[in-house]
């Protein structure tokens, strides 16, 4: 049984940053692709970044994001620095046996999501 728990979301003020951490049990991360997508009210799931050998990112998160993996911890994380209000949204952690992939459809084992919250 694969599970992914988020953690570190919160509430913010633009310009801020928030770390968040998404711990993996039942797959090894290392050995898999990881990513981390974000749902805003009213909008489609979309793709933030992931991370295999390499990292990738979504264009309205490039140089502000960055994704990174513990493999001792099992344990991704996302660490997110000038912040937007268009950054609120609940963030998703997910995991694909596809490597490299964005396609949030080639994922097969999601988190429960956490809020994120950017205030102007």
């Amino acid at each position: 049984q694969v599970q992914l728990v988020e953690s570190g979301g919160g509430l913010v003020q633009a310009g801020g940053s928030l770390r968040l951490s998404c711990a993996a049990s039942g797959r090894t991360i290392g050995t898999y692709t990881m990513g981390w997508f974000r749902q805003a009210p009213g909008k489609e799931r979309e793709f933030v970044a992931a991370i295999t050998w390499s990292t990738y990112y979504a264009d309205s998160v490039k140089g502000r994001f960055t994704i990174s993996r513990d493999n001792a911890k099992n344990t991704v994380y996302l660490q997110m620095n000038t912040l937007k209000p268009e950054d609120t949204a609940v963030y998703y952690c997910a995991t694909s046996p596809t490597w490299g992939t964005i396609r949030p459809e080639m994922y097969d084992y999601w988190g429960q999501g956490t809020q994120v919250t950017v205030s102007s």
